[in-house]
C-alpha cells in the first residue's frame, strides 16, 4: 500500500513537478562528480606515486612536489609565464580601450567589432599554424618588413632567439583574445544607465572623467572576472609554444613541460604533482587578485550612483 501511494504521489502534478526538479538538480551534480571531482580525486592520489599508465604504483609520499620544486625544467617553466602575465595586460589595457571607443556611436563601429572578435573564432591549432609560417625567417613577417626597407638577412630569428621568442608567442595569444575580452566589456559598458553619462555631462565633465568615475566603477565585476581569467590563463599556456615551436629554445611553458613528463616520460606521479601545485598556485593568484580589486574599488560603488564625484 505504501508503495502504491508513492506511485500515485509520483503520478501526480505536484509530484511530477517535483521528480523534474529533482533530476535536474542530481544529474548535472552526478555528472559533475564524475568528469570533474572523482578525476581530480585520483589525479591527487596518482601524485604520491612512481607510476606509470600500465605497471606497478610506489608510493612515495612528498618527493614528486619536492621534484616540482627542485628540478629546473619544471620549477623554471613557471617564469615562462610571465611573458603571458605582462601581455595579458597589455591585452586587457588594449581591450578596454577598444571597448569604451566602440560603445559610443563610431562610425564603422559593427564592422571593427567583427573584425577583431574572428581570430577567438578560430581553432587554436589553425592559429598557431599560422602564426608558426607568420614568423618562419624568410616567410611573411621578413617580406612585409622587406617591403619597407629592412633586410631580411639584418632581422632575427623570431623563433630561435631567446626571449624574442616568448614576445612572439605572446603576440599571438594577444592576438586571439583581444576581441574575446573587448567583447565582453562592451557588454558591460553598455549596460551602464545612460543618465549616468547626461549628468556627468551636465557637470562638465570630459571623457576622461566619465571613464574614469563611471564607466570604470560601474564593470568592475567583469574587469576583475577578465583579470582572474587571463592570469589564470598565462599560467596554463599551451597551445602557442606547443604548435610554432614545440617548446624548443626557451619557450616551453609550463603545461608543455607537463606534457612531456606525463606522455614522454611517462612519470605520471610527478605530472599529478605539477597539476595539483598549479592549482593551487591559480587558487592562490584568483584570491589575491578578488582582494586587491576589492580594495582598489572600494568606493566605487558610490561614485557610480551619486554621479557627485565626476569632477
Amino acid at each position: 500500500m505504501k508503495s502504491k501511494g508513492i506511485i500515485d504521489y509520483l503520478k501526480s502534478q505536484k509530484g511530477q513537478q517535483r521528480l523534474i526538479i529533482g533530476a535536474f538538480i542530481i544529474i548535472p551534480l552526478l555528472l559533475l562528480f564524475t568528469f570533474t571531482y572523482l578525476p581530480f580525486g585520483e589525479m591527487v592520489g596518482f601524485s604520491f606515486y612512481e607510476m606509470k599508465y600500465i605497471g606497478k604504483r610506489t608510493f612515495v609520499g612528498l618527493r614528486n612536489y619536492l621534484d616540482v620544486f627542485t628540478r629546473d625544467d619544471i620549477f623554471g617553466a613557471l617564469s615562462i609565464s610571465l611573458y603571458y602575465m605582462g601581455g595579458s595586460i597589455v591585452q586587457l589595457v588594449f581591450a578596454l580601450l577598444l571597448a569604451t571607443l566602440l560603445s559610443f556611436r563610431t562610425k564603422g563601429g559593427a564592422l571593427f567589432k567583427g573584425v577583431l572578435f574572428f581570430p577567438f573564432m578560430i581553432n587554436g591549432i589553425a592559429v598557431g599554424f599560422i602564426f608558426k609560417f607568420f614568423f618562419t625567417h624568410g616567410y611573411v613577417l621578413d617580406t612585409v618588413l622587406g617591403w619597407f626597407g629592412f633586410p631580411e638577412e639584418n632581422l632575427p630569428y623570431w623563433l630561435r632567439t631567446k626571449g624574442l621568442n616568448n614576445v612572439m608567442l605572446v603576440g599571438t595569444s594577444l592576438w586571439r583574445y583581444l576581441g574575446q575580452n573587448m567583447v565582453l566589456f562592451i557588454g558591460a559598458i553598455m549596460s551602464v544607465d545612460p543618465s549616468l553619462y547626461e549628468a556627468a555631462e551636465i557637470d562638465g565633465a570630459n571623457r576622461f572623467q566619465q571613464f574614469r568615475h563611471i564607466i570604470l566603477p560601474s564593470i568592475k565585476t567583469i574587469i576583475t572576472l577578465n583579470v582572474i581569467l587571463s592570469i589564470t590563463g598565462s599560467l596554463s599556456a599551451f597551445e602557442p609554444p606547443f604548435v610554432i615551436t614545440k617548446g624548443g629554445n626557451g619557450t616551453a611553458t609550463y603545461f608543455i613541460i607537463m606534457d612531456r613528463i606525463a606522455h614522454t616520460s611517462q612519470k605520471v606521479g610527478l605530472a599529478s604533482a605539477m597539476a595539483v601545485f598549479l592549482l593551487c598556485i591559480i587558487f592562490i593568484v584568483t584570491i589575491f587578485q578578488k582582494v586587491f580589486f576589492k580594495y582598489i574599488f572600494r568606493n566605487a560603488g558610490t561614485e557610480s550612483k551619486t554621479g557627485g564625484e565626476v569632477l
